[in-house]
């Protein structure tokens, strides 16, 4: 049982790294798009700022997703590993197709299926924290969106004179900055989500682990109100490896398709995102940051002109946002059901 728990833990970790290659894009499309940086010095820059978030930000999302959504009674290391490959499953697909969906509604839908395919919609715990994650599927692009808007015409009021030469030359550097801080912010709200789900498999385990002595006394958690410190640098350290290899299918929608973007622009829409973003990690919430910067990212289009967002690209990335929990959800149902009956054979 220990070696199927740790196998689960590596196999989250995984999860994590996924995370990171598949939401580089979040981090940095803009910059790669505006042409600041190039697409390996963005990633590096990236990677960076996703690991530094494991020393300035707290752990309360990690405490959310850990014991405040699902019934922690009948959490198991299946319903744990299940959950995983649902996400898996679907974040794989959503790169491959370069559909910029949100990996932590991923993990949160295939938690929950994989809980609800073994005890029934019972096993969800409705509160506070689903109604604020399901809210926010909707509220986090609408932030994002006022934000990257009213960042980019507060510029374009103070640079009105300026010629658009002086304004790149100012905001070119200035992006470095901004893409640091959504970076920061993004490694500091994602990597929380799988933190929250393996300290759920420690405390559905503790029982397997309090005699244990050495390296596996480790793994000894008694409940999710604290966050062990090797689990906290094993998730930024795979969220950060993940953006340092990059989704490069994704990057290409995000940086150039939705909308054209100047350096003026891509600081609006990551300064924009990013404040979001640290506003929800705050106060725990397990907020989707591809949908805050998608979001940003057509506030910025738009303040040019409507018809500068491909507003039918968008909408198809919103139907893949609100596929993306149930998709996921029914995923990791089917895994569960699937460990189940292999491990009764």
């Amino acid at each position: 049982m220990i070696t199927y728990v740790v196998a689960i833990v590596l196999i989250a970790f995984v999860f994590d790294f996924i995370n990171g290659f598949h939401d580089s894009a979040n981090s940095i499309a803009t910059i790669v798009g505006t042409r600041v940086l190039s697409p390996f010095a963005a990633v590096v820059w990236a990677a960076m700022f996703n690991f530094v978030a494991a020393f300035t930000v707290g752990t309360a999302v990690a405490k959310a997703i850990g014991s405040g959504m699902i019934e922690t009674s009948i959490v198991d290391a299946n319903v744990i590993l299940g959950g995983l490959l649902g996400a898996i499953v679907w974040n794989l697909i959503t790169w491959f197709y370069g559909i910029p969906s949100s990996s932590s509604h991923a993990l949160i839908g295939g938690y929950a299926g994989a809980a609800v395919g073994k005890a029934g919609w019972s096993a969800i715990t409705w509160g506070t924290k689903w109604v604020q994650t399901l809210s926010f599927i909707v509220i986090s692009p609408i932030v994002g969106l006022m934000a990257g808007f009213g960042l980019m015409v507060g510029v374009y009021w103070l640079f009105r004179r300026a010629s658009p030469a002086r304004v790149d030359r100012v905001f070119r550097p200035a992006q470095l900055l901004s893409s640091a801080l959504l970076s920061w912010s993004h490694g500091g709200n994602d990597a929380q989500k799988t933190m929250g789900i393996i300290v759920g498999l420690l405390v559905a385990s503790k029982a397997h682990f309090a005699a244990e002595t050495g390296l596996m006394r480790h793994l000894y958690v008694q409940d999710a109100s604290r966050i062990p410190y090797w689990v906290e640098i094993g998730a930024y350290t795979a969220i950060s490896l993940g953006t340092l290899f990059g989704g490069w299918r994704i990057v290409h929608t995000m940086g150039s398709r939705i909308t054209k973007l100047r350096p003026v622009g891509g600081f609006a829409a990551e300064t924009g995102g990013a404040l979001a973003i640290s506003l929800a990690t705050h106060f725990g919430i397990p907020v989707s940051t591809t949908h805050t910067i998608t979001g940003s990212i057509v506030g910025v289009g738009a303040t040019n002109r409507l018809s500068a967002v491909r507003w039918g690209l968008a909408g198809r990335i919103v139907w893949a946002w609100l596929l993306t929990i149930p998709a996921s959800a029914t995923m990791a149902a089917i895994a569960y059901r699937v460990l189940a009956l292999v491990v009764r054979l």
